[in-house]
Order: C-alpha cells, then sequence, then structure tokens
C-alpha cells in the first residue's frame, strides 16, 4: 500500500502520557514490529482489533463539500491512547496500525486542475485510487479474522470498507460474488447517483458492484433527502431507512426500537457499522447540523449493533477538529475515542 504509513511502538509512546501508579492504553496497544511483515503481524492470536485512520478529505471535496474531514484522526489518537487500561477495557488485544496519506494525490492536483470543473472531477478521479487502497487493507485484515476499526476521513471510504470486508471475511467460501450488510447512523443515505466518486455515493456504488446487499440507515433528515434517492430507495427492497422525524417528531419508533429494526432487517449476513458523525448534534463535520442524535444516542448505537448484529467493520468518518472555513472543535478526537471504546467493549 503505496500510501500507508505504520506505527512502531515509540510512535504510540510518544503520544502517550505516561504516569507512574497508572496504565494508559497506548502502553497496552500493539504496533506492527518493523522487522515482520503486515501478514505475520495480523496474524498474532492475541490481536482482535485492528484500528486504522484516514485522515483525508478528498472524498468530502469531490462531494462539494468543506474540507476538514483529514483533521480528527492525530486528537483522536491523543485521547485513544491516554485512555486508562482497567477492567473495562485492557487494550493487549488492540492493533495500531497506522494511517494513509494521501496529501500527494490533492497536491497534484492542486497543481494541475485549470479550473473549477476540472478539479471536480481530479478529486473524483483520486476517490478510485484510495478505495482501491482501502479496499487492499481491510480484506488484509479480515481475511485473517480481524476487526477492522477504520477512522475517517470522508464517508467515500464506505466503499472500500465493504469491497474489502466482503472479500476477507468470505475467503474460501464458494459463493459467485461476496457480499455484507450495512446499517449506517447518518443524517443522509450517501446514495447519490453515479456521478464520479465522492462522499455521497458509496453505498450506491458498493451495491451498483455487487459488494453491499441489504443497506439500513437510520436518522435520514427529511430536509435533505434528494428526491430522486428517495425514489430509488422507495423502489428497493434492500434497501431500509428510518428518518430523523420518525423518531424524535412522529414518535412512530423508539430510538433503541430502531435499531432494533436495522438489525433485524441485516441480522442473515456479516454487517459493517457505518457512523457518520455529522448525525450527532453540533459535531464539526462537513454537513454538521443543530439538529440531531446526541453523543449517547451514538454510543447506545454501537452498543447495540456490536452486541447484537455480525459486525464485519466498524467505520466513524466525516468527523474534523479543524474545517476549512475556520470552524474548530477538539472535542471531536475524544468523542470519536469513546465511540471506538464503546464498539470494542461490546464485542469482548
Amino acid at each position: 500500500m503505496k500510501h500507508f504509513n505504520y506505527y512502531e511502538k515509540q510512535d504510540v509512546l510518544n503520544l502517550t502520557k505516561i504516569r507512574r501508579f497508572e496504565t494508559k492504553l497506548g502502553e497496552r496497544v500493539s504496533c506492527k514490529n518493523p522487522i515482520k511483515s503486515i501478514e505475520e503481524t495480523l496474524q498474532n492470536k492475541d490481536i482482535s482489533f485492528v484500528v486504522f485512520g484516514i485522515p483525508e478529505d478528498i472524498g468530502v471535496k469531490a462531494n462539494l463539500g468543506i474540507g476538514g474531514a483529514d483533521t480528527a484522526w492525530q486528537y483522536f489518537l491523543k485521547s485513544f491512547l491516554n485512555i486508562q487500561s482497567n477492567d473495562f477495557i485492557d487494550g493487549n488485544n488492540i492493533l495500531l496500525l497506522g494511517h494513509f496519506e494521501f496529501g500527494d494525490l490533492e497536491q497534484l492536483i492542486e497543481q494541475n486542475a485549470n479550473n473549477y470543473d476540472e478539479k471536480i472531477e481530479a478529486l473524483r478521479h483520486a476517490v478510485n485510487s484510495i478505495d482501491t487502497e482501502v479496499e487492499k487493507l481491510v480484506q488484509l485484515i479480515t481475511q485473517n479474522n480481524k476487526m477492522p476499526i477504520v477512522i475517517g476521513g470522508g464517508h467515500n471510504n464506505a466503499y472500500g470498507c465493504i469491497k474489502g470486508a466482503a472479500k476477507g471475511w468470505h475467503k474460501g467460501n464458494i459463493i459467485p460474488q461476496p457480499k455484507i450488510n450495512c446499517i449506517n447512523l447518518d443524517a443522509h443515505a450517501d446514495y447519490r447517483p453515479m456521478e464520479g466518486r465522492h462522499s455521497g455515493n458509496g453505498f450506491r456504488y458498493a451495491e451498483a458492484d455487487g459488494y453491499l446487499e441489504k443497506y439500513c440507515v437510520i436518522g435520514l433528515h427529511e430536509n435533505y433527502i434528494q428526491q430522486n434517492v428517495w425514489m430509488d430507495m422507495l423502489k428497493n427492497p434492500s434497501i431500509d431507512y428510518i428518518t430523523f422525524e420518525e423518531i424524535f417528531l412522529y414518535e412512530k419508533r423508539s430510538f433503541l426500537q430502531s435499531i432494533g429494526h436495522a438489525v433485524n432487517f441485516t441480522n442473515h449476513n456479516l454487517v459493517g457499522i457505518e457512523l457518520d458523525l455529522d448525525c450527532i448534534k453540533n459535531t464539526l463535520s462537513s454537513a454538521m447540523s443543530p439538529i440531531g442524535f446526541s453523543t449517547n444516542h451514538a454510543r447506545q448505537f454501537l452498543h447495540f449493533t456490536a452486541a447484537d448484529s455480525k459486525p464485519a467493520y466498524l467505520h466513524i468518518c466525516e468527523g474534523s477538529t479543524h474545517l476549512n472555513d475556520g470552524q474548530t472543535d477538539r472535542k471531536t478526537g475524544k468523542l470519536i475515542s469513546y465511540l471506538v471504546t464503546d464498539f470494542i467493549k461490546a464485542m469482548a
């Protein structure tokens, strides 16, 4: 993988605040041994979870959004590695693998695009390259029976997660096309037309390419569902949806009933767990909103889907600590660390 940066233990310890009489998660997590291959590292039977980052905003910009989704990863790390290692979460079954660096792709686009339209086209072409590398890494992790925990980055990376997990978990199975299901907590369906790859159409491409079987999205904002997308979803028996208004305005279902419905809809197969941080009220992202789920709703979502479904991976995306329009919120990284540990604890 051309763009992947593997971490060594000292990289992790440099971000860990060592304190007498305490043990932090950074002291317990594993890293790739520099003298071993990634394949050898993933064969370690003590490892259950593999955490890696995709700090990029190319897919968001390709979807005409505000850049900044590349900024949350480092703040997540600083929080995650300084969690206490204790009876609730030890950390010895976690491999912190590293992160992708796609800055050269964006720099090349900035230097060569002559106008706005050319730039958008080039960004969408670059997302295809990102897809390929994410897919390969997720496939490698899952074919070794480890659980990928993927921190973005834009929601474009759902495609690589779905395709890689489908291929990896179903390795050796005699089936014409490996597929998985997905549950997505999101204000948007990310099922836009196939106009070139970006953060708004990962699920459409995954379905069209035959890797996504059933898809359920919880929390759609009715004000932001494109009519053409809505009609396509209504006509598709493999897609289910529960709008935010159905839960909190019309009270057709409770939040926990909505999760149960999504789990039942997808539970015959492995399920990718997707959480777009723009669905959480006032959380910094390209599409942040004053209306949305609470942080505790997001935590419950991950706890119950991890415990009650058959997860194929966890993907948390779209969060930012610094948006290109000047807005900042460093708490996003700490929020992501809570969400990741909730998922790990639920699967223990």
